[in-house]
Formats: C-alpha cells, sequence, structure tokens
C-alpha cells in the first residue's frame, strides 16, 4: 500500500481509539532480530537437511521464532503524531495490512530515538524517560514506508 492510505488507515485507527492527533507518518515494523532469525535459521537448515528446502524452512523457523519471542507484534504499524509514537498490532485486510489493537502509546517529549543502519534493514529503538525501550526492524523494502517514520522522529 503507499505512504498516504498507510498513514489514513492509523488515522483511522486512532479514531477508534478516541484519538484526535494528525499523524505525520506511517510504516509497518518488525520485531528486532526478525531477520537475523531467518538467517541463522537458514545456516541451520541448510546445515542439517542441506539443499534450498533445508535453507527455506530453517529461514521460516528462524523468523517465527524470533517473531514468537518479541514483545512487540509479527507487523506492527507504528504512527507518528506531533505528542505521541503509536504502535498498532495488525490483521491482512484489503489492499495490505490493517492496524487493529493499540500496543504502545510513547510520549515524543523526552523520547530518545536511535537508528542503527544494517544491510538490509534499520534498527529503530525508541528509549522513554524510565528507560524503557522499544524495539522494531523496519525492511528496506517497498511497502513497509519506514524511512518516513524515522525521518518523521528525526525531523
Amino acid at each position: 500500500m503507499n505512504e498516504q492510505e498507510m498513514v489514513g488507515r492509523v488515522q483511522a485507527a486512532l479514531g477508534r481509539h478516541g484519538i484526535d492527533e494528525p499523524v505525520e507518518a506511517a510504516a509497518i515494523f518488525l520485531p528486532r532480530g526478525h531477520f537475523a532469525g531467518a538467517f541463522t535459521g537458514g545456516m541451520i537448515g541448510d546445515g542439517l537437511i542441506g539443499g534450498g528446502i533445508g535453507a527455506a524452512g530453517g529461514a521460516l523457523a528462524g523468523m517465527k521464532a524470533a517473531d514468537a519471542a518479541a514483545p512487540t507484534p509479527e507487523r506492527c504499524m507504528v504512527g507518528v503524531t506531533a505528542e505521541k509514537v503509536y504502535g498498532f498490532d495488525t490483521e491482512r485486510g484489503d489492499g495490505g495490512r490493517v492496524p487493529t489493537q493499540a500496543v504502545f502509546a510513547v510520549d515524543r517529549a523526552g523520547l530518545e530515538v536511535k537508528v542503527h543502519q544494517r544491510v538490509n534493514v534499520r534498527v529503530l529503538e525508541l528509549i522513554g524517560r524510565d528507560g524503557a525501550v522499544i524495539e522494531l526492524e523496519g525492511p528496506r523494502l517497498p511497502g513497509f514506508h519506514a524511512g518516513a517514520v524515522i525521518d518523521a522522529l528525526h525531523g
């Protein structure tokens, strides 16, 4: 889905929660460790079974294991407003993911934002005043729009 549609979906989700704040940017993020899980699982699967089937099966198993161990949803839609950063669980819907249940809302005032550049992802760390950390991976793939959220948080 395009970036504006994603922003609209987050805006609608906030409205369902009674929140009337304009959404500046929105993106889909994965739990931190998602792609490392795929890489590690692929290596193990290839070593155990050999060939493409072992590597592919291991990669899928590694991703699922990393996602299951994370405190954030498998596909987290993140929206940025002037006041807060919101995270929503998602489900498949017409034309892409649809935000469902709110899983976090963090005040931007006092929020420390760190971004770590990796080969195929950008790791986003949201660090609250109390030291609590939310860690997410934004894939460098079309349709996720991670760069829009990162830019909004640094702007």
